[in-house]
């Protein structure tokens, strides 16, 4: 077993949200729970009698009861959860009306802006009245191209009080980006900000914005944040409405129109690299609960807690963030370069703002630990209890790394879900050890496996992840998906009635899970399958490389290994790192992991949210056109994997 890098204490089962879940759950099944295999197992094979106890336990609002809380659970998709009930999602996180912070952003130009809960109310009722005016009600879209600020969040809690339906990009996506996404789901309210500041740069996209505004005919209305300035105008449109001119009345506060739990609250965009991005509707109840879930039990936030994921609002970290507020925690929102002026930017901020919990990416972690800073050398990190990391498989070495140089005391919680399910399936877990390279293990309620090609379950090999049962926050559907066959061709196909994530994933001998990288980017040598992210944790070890990127060659009626690699400034690959590279590729994998090529390039392209795309760079090197380069933070960079003669021989 890898080694255990953190335990919960003695008595977790006891003062944890999830021990006293466990208890009151095995009081309603009659039995008692004793282990944390034996409360995974109750939840996935009694599903209805434990979401009934989620929605109680943690606290649901709801306008009209439930008939039953499941109905059709055999079929998946098809199940139908919470028939009759209806409920706003809006009012179950405007919980509380006081004094107290309901919000705290930072800015990357140093500003510090703090909203009340009793502010928050009032700024909702505001912005509400607005959107009303503009003809939004149950099901409209109201679509944004914001910065990581109070008013996302303001106008997400607007739009779901009225019953519609949110959704929003960063403002660093390219006009064609933002075009490709919204033109689909027919937005009759759109906010944009005037801009945003990253690295060191403050960034104006009134031009953007107008010319999205022309583009999409449905919109009604443009409200208009004034970000970067305060006097700023959209000159092209007479009819826009600053946000900021907009008179909050201090004791007004919305009202909540009651909708189904199926009703669409949110809709995400999967990257695009491969052609327009599907637009994935997520639901009010759904999307609740796993967040209630993955907050209180999981996550096992306690109000007044201070909640900060460094995240857009592009990406589905965003929304879940979010919900934060339904736990009644307190959210932390950054706008900016987390390297700006350096890497301790955030961690400046988690000791400022007393965050405990600080969630980010699993390639920010790897950049602070290759930029030589140790944050418990400079930052009081006395009120942080939890690091979590998602958008790629966290390195064991970076386990390594948060344990010697930001907190020996923390919970490390490798998390992996993604933006089609708006949540995870694999997480953080309260009562159980943190073990080296490892997430602690599946979701409550998540019946998740590893399966083979033959569709059989697997341990301590690697496999596609699945879920093999129905699960609330699965998507309702594709905008547009008329018969619903994109929506089975990306889930159901490959396994008839059990979603197959697209996750290349292993389930260890503890029990815990290890994401070896997309099944799609899964490099096939001989016929052997080979998870990327076992070649990345090899190289990116070597002080001299930044960060890699491999793909699979079509070459001579097989595949070859080919990994591209960006290195510190000024260096130069030499024969010497190369051979480097491939024998520590081969001490601590095997031979077939070796690449056949090594290439340096100057940059990694990468979408918006983050993520490398190697599927984009598999396309380039076999001359095939890349669909859409404006799913790309820096479609430039492919430029370097064109035409590398070192790919001809």
């Amino acid at each position: 077993m890898n080694p255990i890098l953190w335990q919960p204490t003695s008595d977790a089962l006891a003062t944890s949200a999830m021990g006293r879940f466990q208890q009151r759950f095995g009081d309603r099944l009659g039995r008692p729970l004793g282990d944390w295999p034996s409360l995974w197992r109750a939840s996935v094979d009694h599903q209805e009698d434990f979401w009934a106890l989620v929605w109680e336990d943690l606290g649901v609002i709801a306008d009209a009861p439930y008939t039953e809380a499941l109905r059709d659970g055999a079929l998946m998709p098809g199940a139908t959860w919470f028939p009759g009930t209806t409920l706003n999602f809006a009012r179950n996180l405007l919980r509380l009306d006081n004094a107290r912070p309901a919000i705290i952003a930072y800015g990357e130009d140093g500003r510090r802006e703090e909203v009340t809960w009793a502010g928050l109310q009032a700024r909702v009722a505001a912005l509400q009245a607005v959107l009303a005016d503009a003809g939004v009600g149950p099901g409209d879209r109201v679509a944004a191209v914001l910065p990581n600020v109070p008013e996302a969040i303001i106008g997400m809690l607007a739009t779901a009080t009225l019953g519609g339906t949110w959704s929003s990009c960063s403002p660093d996506f390219g006009i064609q980006g933002i075009l490709d996404r919204f033109g689909q789901i027919e937005p009759k309210v759109l906010m944009a900000a005037d801009g945003y500041h990253y690295a060191g740069k403050a960034i104006d996209i009134r031009d953007k914005v107008a010319t999205a505004r022309r583009a999409l005919p449905s919109v009604r209305q443009l409200v208009l944040v004034r970000y970067l300035d305060s006097a700023a105008r959209l000159e092209s449109i007479d009819d826009a409405i600053a946000l900021d001119t907009v008179a909050v009345d201090p004791e007004a506060r919305p009202s909540f129109a009651s909708v189904p739990f199926a009703q669409p609250l949110y809709v995400l965009y999967s990257s695009g690299t491969t052609g327009k991005p599907k637009a994935i509707v997520h639901g009010v109840g759904g999307t609740l609960l796993q967040h209630l879930k993955e907050h209180k039990l999981h996550g096992d936030l306690k109000p007044g807690e201070r909640l900060f994921y460094f995240t857009t609002c592009g990406w589905m970290m965003w929304n879940w963030l979010a919900s934060g507020l339904a736990s009644e925690a307190t959210l932390v929102l950054f706008d900016g370069s987390p390297f700006h002026p350096g890497p301790e930017r955030l961690f400046d901020l988690v000791a400022e703002a007393g965050v405990n919990i600080f969630g980010t990416s699993a390639k920010y972690i790897d950049a602070v630990k290759k930029s030589g800073l140790r944050p418990r050398d400079r930052c009081n990190l006395s009120e942080l209890r939890t690091i979590l990391s998602t958008g790629s498989p966290l390195l064991p070495e970076s386990f390594d790394f948060v344990y010697d140089a930001i907190k020996p005391e923390v919970q490390l919680g490798s998390i992996s879900g993604g933006t089609d399910i708006v949540s995870c399936f694999v997480l953080n877990n309260p009562l159980l050890p943190v073990r080296r390279g490892e997430i602690q293990g599946p979701g409550l309620g998540m019946s998740v496996d590893v399966w083979d090609e033959t569709g059989g379950s697997i341990r301590e090999a690697k496999g596609e992840l699945v879920c093999t049962r129905p699960f609330p926050a699965m998507p309702l559907c594709f905008w547009n998906d008329v018969d619903g066959r994109r929506y089975h061709d990306a889930y159901f196909e490959r396994f008839p009635d059990v979603w197959c994530h697209g996750d290349f994933a292993e389930i260890t001998d503890s029990g815990g899970f290890v994401i070896h990288g997309r099944s799609d980017a899964v490099l096939n040598p001989g016929g052997v399958r080979i998870g990327t992210a076992e070649i990345y944790r090899q190289v990116e070890q070597i002080d001299e490389v930044l960060e890699s990127l491999c793909v699979g060659q079509d070459w001579q009626g097989d595949v070859r290994v080919v990994l591209f690699v960006r290195l510190r400034p000024e260096l130069k690959l030499d024969d010497e790192l190369v051979a480097r590279i491939r024998s520590r590729i081969r001490e601590n994998t095997t031979p077939r992991h070796v690449p056949a090529r090594v290439v340096q390039v100057d940059d990694v392209p990468r979408t918006l949210s983050g993520k490398i795309v190697e599927l984009a760079v598999r396309d380039v090197i076999h001359g095939r056109p890349v669909k859409n380069t404006d799913a790309l933070a820096n479609p430039e960079a492919l430029d370097q994997y064109r035409d590398r003669p070192e790919l001809g021989a």
